[in-house]
């Protein structure tokens, strides 16, 4: 029994050993690994959290900043819209205004063109009525010469 004898002591001489071991593996379970198992897993949560948060508020902001482009882009192709009707309005007003004054050049022109023609034919009129004038007086005074010659001749 001698092998029995010291294995049974050598086992009751490190039973406190295991002992404290066990006790040591429970304290140190209980009160360090458990709470530190705790703040990482929470602060791994907290991080993945962060994260998640962060990507859906990048998202929201890039959703936002699209709405936005969208309303600018269509507020830019409304004011092109009213800047091309006012353009077109401003082309026709100035159409008609040109049209306009062509129509009265023209008239004003057709006016200086009847007054002018009404003034040639009264100056030709005057012109053959002084013409036909001059033409007797020419005549009376060819006559007049050639008919004094003829009565100077007769008499002394």
């Amino acid at each position: 029994m001698g092998i029995l004898s010291q294995l049974a002591q050598l086992f009751i001489s490190t039973l406190p050993t295991v002992i404290f071991v066990f006790v040591l593996f429970f304290f140190l379970n209980r009160f360090f690994y458990k709470p530190l198992a705790a703040v990482m897993e929470k602060r791994e949560e907290e991080t993945t959290g962060a994260m998640a948060r962060a990507r859906e508020q990048a998202a929201a902001a890039e959703e936002k900043a699209r709405q936005h482009e969208a309303v600018f882009q269509a507020a830019r192709q409304e004011v092109y819209r009213q800047r091309e009707a006012a353009r077109r309005s401003l082309l026709q007003d100035r159409e008609a205004t040109l049209k306009w004054a062509q129509q009265e050049s023209e008239a004003l022109l057709n006016e200086a063109q009847a007054a002018l023609a009404a003034e040639v034919a009264k100056r030709k009129e005057e012109l053959q009525s002084a013409c036909q004038s001059l033409g007797q007086e020419i005549a009376q005074a060819i006559l007049g010469v050639a008919g004094s010659g003829d009565r100077g001749g007769a008499q002394p």
